[in-house]
């Protein structure tokens, strides 16, 4: 079984780990109201997605 002869450094491991970071959320705004969503995702807001209405929201009582 293979097994490390000498213990990994804190510099060479944290060097490896270096790319682990995670990035930035892409946001784009909604073609229709505005609001920011992710990519190839429908609007939480408006329910839109490609200019077409996916989900229908249910509209406030006033």
């Amino acid at each position: 079984m293979a097994v490390p002869k000498k213990r990994t450094s804190q510099s060479r491991r944290d060097k490896r780990r270096s790319h682990h970071a995670l990035g930035p959320n892409a946001c784009i705004p909604c073609p229709k109201c505005g609001e920011l969503t992710r990519p190839h995702h429908v609007c939480g807001a408006c329910g839109f997605y490609n200019k077409k209405e996916i989900v229908r929201r249910a509209e406030k009582a006033q």
